[in-house]
């Protein structure tokens, strides 16, 4: 791909407001023009310089220090300078005003980091992480963030793609040869690479899979019934007193959202409404919402009073109104399901613990704790973790996205049916084309192969300066 023609933009690189550093970058032909007339002279290359940022009177916007990055030597690819003023709200929009009047654009969110992946600085997984690197909620998720913008995802790829291709050419060239008495297929060893792809493309699947739970986590609802400990629970799992407990009933009428760090995967817990039926309609509201959480869940955390007389596992899951919804959405919670008895420090003799109760075709997870004493916490967190398939990360897991999933598996379905025609002597123009399918979706991945709509997608999720 050659380098796209743009014109130049501009953008405050830094957060808004008091800081003792504000950047403004500009990136594209008209930089050198720019800078002359800002600084005052024609910056060499690389050097940093400190002086006065100029306005139209000549007068001094601001002091500091400006660096020149000539193309095709910069991030984006284009000429790009960096001016790295005080970090005032006013002294930055001085001069950012200044640099439009001069006929400069304003950045699109995310436009930096698209120019450098259109001038083939970077790939799309790159670009990705540089947004990920941004928005990482823990230690872990900003190393892998790190090694994907490093190109350790990207590597990964391309040695897939480069084994597809020497198979396709394999492939290929049997049709060539299908005329003659030999057995191409078999002297290449075509199945034997589509079962090793097929082993490394498990592995790059699980990596990815350990760095999408580092970046998106997981959504948790915790449910119940009106002062089963549902608030308390939260407060105990955020460490914070971030929503209100009485044993007044129906204290809780809206979601409150709270979001921890499980050994580096973040959780978002929402705390709902009691489930019940309600006069009050501000508290019927509550429970409808708390029912539209149920069904987006990630997991869900069902509060019940270890006090309860009740054994019946059918009526200790009536509060989730399982009886009321068709047979997907009943299957999908019940799958999501966790039983938390709550309150253990009220009844003599219990302690923390963990296990499995039998409940028609299914084995919820139960677990005995108390929220008010800060027991048997540790055996719920070691289940969410263990329910999401989330392991700390190590070295080699990088960040990904759900999107990276969603092509890997499409190429391993496309690989596996390649596999399934080889088997059956069909013809190599279908195994080819399963083959240049599979290398589509691996293309997807790092841009190779990608939409104006992904594209947009993506960059638009940026911040304005990135």
């Amino acid at each position: 791909m050659p380098p796209i023609e743009s014109d130049t933009i501009c953008a405050i690189a830094t957060p808004p407001g008091r800081g003792g550093i504000g950047i403004i970058r500009i990136s594209g032909k008209d930089v050198l023009t720019l800078s002359t007339t800002i600084l005052g002279f024609t910056p060499t290359p690389r050097h940093a310089y400190y002086c006065d940022f100029q306005s139209t009177d000549q007068q001094t916007i601001d002091q500091g220090v400006a660096i020149y990055f000539q193309a095709p030597y910069s991030f984006t690819g284009e000429d790009i300078l960096e001016l790295q003023g005080h970090g005032g709200v006013h002294v930055l929009n001085t001069l950012l005003e200044r640099i439009v009047a001069l006929g400069i654009r304003v950045a699109e969110p995310g436009e930096f980091t698209e120019r450098a992946f259109l001038n083939n600085k970077i790939d799309l997984l790159q670009a990705e992480a540089i947004a990920d690197l941004v928005d990482a909620s823990s230690k872990q998720a900003a190393q892998s963030a790190i090694r994907t913008l490093q190109g350790e995802f990207s590597s990964r790829i391309h040695e897939l793609v480069t084994k597809l291709t020497q198979t396709r050419v394999n492939v290929e060239a049997a049709i060539d040869f299908s005329d003659e008495d030999i057995d191409v297929l078999s002297d290449t060893g075509v199945s034997q690479s589509l079962d090793d792809i097929l082993e490394q493309l498990g592995m790059v699947y699980e990596q990815a899979h350990q760095g999408v739970l580092l970046k998106e986590g997981m959504h948790v609802v915790i449910a119940g019934k009106p002062n089963v400990g549902k608030s308390s629970l939260l407060n105990a799992l955020s460490g914070i007193d971030s929503a209100i407990v009485t044993d007044i009933p129906g204290t809780t009428r809206d979601l409150l959202k709270e979001e921890i760090s499980i050994n580096g995967m973040p959780v978002q817990f929402l705390d709902t409404a009691g489930l019940r039926a309600s006069d009050n309609i501000v508290e019927q509201e509550g429970v409808k919402r708390a029912h539209g959480a149920i069904e987006q869940a990630d997991q869900i955390l069902l509060v019940i009073d270890s006090a309860t007389k009740e054994k019946d596992v059918e009526k200790l899951l009536e509060p989730l109104g399982l009886s009321s919804g068709n047979a997907n959405i009943r299957e999908a919670i019940l799958d999501r399901t966790t039983l938390v008895f709550n309150k253990i420090d009220l009844v003599p003799g219990m302690e923390p613990k963990s296990g499995l109760v039998a409940f028609e075709e299914y084995s919820l997870q139960e677990i005995h704790l108390s929220a008010k004493q800060i027991t048997g916490l540790e055996l719920l967190r070691e289940h969410l973790q263990s329910s999401m398939g989330f392991r700390p990360a190590g070295e080699g897991i990088f960040i990904a996205r759900k999107r990276h999933l969603t092509a890997l598996r499409s190429a391993e379905k496309s690989i596996k049916s390649a596999v399934s025609q080889v088997c059956k002597d069909s013809p190599l123009e279908l195994i080819a084309e399963h083959l240049r399918l599979a290398q589509r979706d691996l293309g997807r991945i790092t841009g190779e192969f990608s939409s104006d709509d992904l594209l947009g997608e993506i960059f638009s999720s940026f911040c304005i300066g990135k």
